[in-house]
């Protein structure tokens, strides 16, 4: 059976949400396929329910545009926790408290359900991408495994937010594998801690972050002579999951059953880096500051204030792939930049900039590599998207 559509998504994580929303404002016809039975991805039932920090450390907002959107829509239905200095939107006076924002995972993934049908997104969940066909350098077809069985889909433009560049892999585009340390975390709910959700009137209190494995993002605690997880392959999934499960379970040993519980256990691995794409252009540490002409949006370092990095279109396409591209975490990016881009914030923003990209070289009758850039780069600044960096945002020893 061959069904066809303008623009197909592939990974249902917040960059694919963000893509798939923006081509189906773009008018186009919109499939969104995920694997699971949520949106969100990491952000959700991955249980990274952080928004890190969007601005530039001096009370700027940098990643705006659909990243703000997705901010509210986090906080529509469910308990959030923002610095009581950004509450209101960005403060009148500078200040070094960095813009941030915990949710609830399990409500802003139902937040996201509602936003992606109410755009007209056909959403297929339960569902994988397991086989493309390409032609001449053009991705014809996609093979989606799910209850039904095997269905091929056609569309226009694909773009992979799949995390892993699965879709990408599968198509034959060049990709760079990664290395993960070992990371756990789950939810844990304690009568000490609903004591205080009901102190603060605030149920989001009631969850702590407990661990399996302690890895930092910068691999403090990462156990002494274990090997880094690539996680592409069935079988060191299951190896980094089963191992990091029995290490929460053998700390849990001994408590009082009676005075905790654990709350939520992510749904996915945690793997934060596992594959991208070889694009036409691999974003760099030393890229903070740099000027691209074809830049898609503004983000900010999350951990370093004052760092900014333009994105070119070029680390979310490759030479010869003339419709396909890929966004969040399998964009094209090495290093502590890979860790940047990577984050919620960027992630949107990627998906969103993908989204109105396909859309455009539908409209244009051209390859992603031509689309008019000036008017994609127009059509971004009038969705609220930062694309250049100005005086103003920068601090004085970088003008």
């Amino acid at each position: 059976m061959r069904y066809d559509y303008d623009v197909i998504v592939a990974g249902g994580g917040v960059a694919g949400c963000a893509a798939a929303i923006s081509a189906a404002r773009e008018g186009k016809s919109v499939l969104l396929i995920e694997k699971t039975l949520l949106l969100g991805g990491l952000g959700t039932i991955g249980l990274i329910n952080f928004f890190v920090p969007m601005c530039n450390g001096r009370g700027k907002n940098i990643v705006k545009g659909m990243c703000l959107e997705f901010v509210e829509l986090s906080k529509k239905y469910g308990w959030s926790f923002v610095p009581d200095e950004w509450k209101d939107g960005e403060p009148e006076k500078a200040t070094t408290v960095r813009n941030v924002c915990r949710y609830s995972p399990n409500m802003f993934a139902l937040a996201l359900t509602e936003a992606v049908i109410g755009e007209g997104v056909m959403l297929l969940y339960d569902s994988v991408v397991t086989e493309a066909v390409t032609e001449n350098g053009v991705v014809r077809r996609v093979r989606v495994t799910n209850k039904t069985g095997d269905e091929w889909y056609e569309a226009k433009m694909f773009i992979d937010a799949t995390g892993d560049a699965d879709l990408c892999k599968y198509a034959g585009a060049p990709f760079v594998d990664g290395e993960n340390f070992y990371t756990y975390i789950a939810y844990e709910a304690t009568l000490e801690s609903c004591e205080k959700a009901v102190k603060e009137k605030s149920i989001g209190h009631i969850y702590n972050w407990i661990n399996g494995g302690k890895a930092t993002l910068y691999g403090k605690f990462h156990p002494e002579g274990m090997k880094k997880y690539a996680g592409t392959t069935g079988e060191e999934v299951t190896e980094y999951v089963v191992k990091n499960q029995m290490e929460l379970l053998n700390s849990l040993r001994g408590q009082d059953p009676d005075s905790r519980d654990v709350a939520v256990l992510p749904t996915m691995p945690q793997f934060r880096t596992t594959r991208h794409i070889k694009g036409m252009y691999t974003l760099k540490a030393d890229d903070a500051y740099r000027h691209f002409d074809d830049s898609v949006c503004l983000i900010n370092d999350f951990d370093r204030r004052d760092y900014l990095y333009e994105v070119p279109l070029r680390c979310l396409i490759t030479e010869t792939y003339k419709n396909l591209l890929a966004v969040g975490r399998a964009a094209s990016a090495e290093g502590y930049a890979w860790d940047v881009l990577r984050v919620i914030p960027p992630a949107i923003l990627t998906g969103q900039a993908a989204g109105i990209a396909a859309s455009r070289a539908i409209d244009e009758g051209r390859a992603i590599q031509d689309v008019d850039i000036s008017g994609l780069q127009r059509a971004l600044e009038e969705k609220n998207v930062l694309i250049h960096m100005t005086r103003e945002l920068m601090p004085e020893e970088r003008m």
